[in-house]
């Protein structure tokens, strides 16, 4: 009777353990959230937008990843990639990142950094000569007729890393922004040393250190990294993160073999109609590797990346990066210069500082950027959480890219 008695508390108990503490009953869903905090019902409202957008021929295909607490919990494509030939979109699909690449540059130049090559405080004319003397407009409408200044103080290797070092991407709408545009990307460049010494020839549009400006000051580190390193950035970066995280699908260039695999970009003709692009960058024989842009990637790769600055550099066991230099690279570095509501700038990261004047959902401390072609990706330490969508698309607007915050934060369910 004793035993009779001990199996049957024993079955009740096991019985108990085995009723979630909400009272509902098991399903795959509620499995899912448990483990990472997503409710897979309210993710399917991304899904939804996604498949809206597509259908309504204003994106011409995607493709997600979303990975909480170590698990990918959303690897979606949709629609095409090429709109032309109606070839459906794949989850390998190969984009060009535009200025996710300053991401990956800036980290491998931090790597140096650790290395013991410079001091952050460093002017960038200890090492590149043709940095000193430089002038500063006073009338950005005047282009290059305008009157010039000596620049105040020598451009810091800390400029470069937060685009406060005066320099200009050619986006500002200004005309010197645009002979600068046109100075750095319609001239023909052999190497990321001709186009640094082409921006060299053209005034700054502020004073070192007194504003913050997109800019390609990327390109200069990337010129630093051949400096220091004796070799073509497009080799340090596949021996120094490309291998090690077994990127293979990321590079400056793409393989003749893996050429059906480019999204080609896409934009809105005269009459609103959604086509392939006529003009397309090209997809090898490049030879400019810059910091700026010029990358190829993935989703999955570049999620790969992602996951090394989440994990503070460790991979594998073995820190590719310092966790102290993850922290300084993901922190606001500029006080009040980035004008962005809520927002500051690390080192090569846009970051989230004050929630509630970015009028979004979010955490304080994560960190971002884009891409020109609508390329997204977050990181949210808070949240173990990243998220990256990919498309080919012209111009850039980062409504996707606040849609794709809004609709994978609302799925949240659990804090960390």
């Amino acid at each position: 009777m004793k035993n009779t008695n001990a199996i049957i508390t024993l079955l009740f108990l096991l019985l108990i353990l085995a009723v979630p503490a909400n009272g509902q009953t098991g399903s795959n869903t509620l499995s899912s959230v448990n483990i990472s905090g997503i409710d897979k019902e309210r993710l399917n409202r991304y899904d939804d937008f996604l498949k809206k957008e597509i259908s309504e021929r204003r994106i011409p295909g995607a493709v997600s990843y979303i990975m909480r607490r170590g698990e990918i919990v959303h690897e979606t494509a949709y629609g095409y990639s090429s709109l032309a030939d109606k070839t459906p979109i794949r989850q390998d699909q190969l984009f060009h990142i535009m200025s996710m690449t300053k991401p990956i540059v800036t980290a491998a130049f931090m790597m140096l950094y650790e290395e013991g090559y410079f001091f952050l405080t460093d002017p960038v004319s200890k090492y590149l000569p043709q940095f000193k003397d430089l002038r500063v407009a006073k009338d950005l409408g005047q282009g290059l007729n305008s009157e010039t200044e000596p620049a105040n103080k020598e451009i810091t290797i800390n400029h470069l890393l937060t685009h406060t070092a005066g320099f200009s991407h050619g986006l500002g709408g200004t005309k010197l922004d645009n002979e600068i545009a046109k100075a750095l990307y319609s001239e023909p460049h052999k190497n990321i040393e001709s186009r640094v010494n082409a921006m060299l020839e053209m005034p700054l549009i502020g004073h070192p250190g007194e504003q913050w400006y997109y800019s390609a000051s990327p390109d200069v580190l990337a010129l630093l990294i051949e400096h220091f390193s004796g070799m073509t950035t497009a080799k340090f970066l596949k021996d120094r993160i490309f291998d090690p995280l077994d990127m293979k699908d990321t590079g400056y260039n793409i393989s003749k073999e893996n050429r059906g695999r480019w999204m080609p970009v896409h934009n809105l003709d005269k009459q609103g109609n959604l086509i392939n692009s006529k003009t397309q960058l090209p997809t090898e024989g490049n030879t400019v590797y810059g910091g700026t842009h010029g990358l190829f990637s993935s989703a999955s790769d570049y999620m790969k990346f992602c996951q090394i600055l989440l994990n503070k550099g460790l991979y594998k066991g073995k820190h590719l990066l310092s966790p102290k230099t993850v922290d300084i690279m993901t922190m606001n570095q500029v006080g009040n210069l980035y004008e962005a509501a809520g927002q500051g700038f690390g080192l090569g990261f846009g970051v989230t500082t004050d929630l509630a004047d970015s009028k979004a959902l979010g955490s304080v401390g994560q960190y971002y950027w884009s891409g020109a072609y609508c390329t997204y990706f977050f990181i949210d330490p808070k949240e173990e959480l990243i998220v990256i969508l990919m498309s080919q698309l012209q111009p850039y607007n980062n409504y996707y890219g606040e849609k794709m915050r809004q609709m994978v934060y609302q799925s949240l369910i659990t804090k960390y």
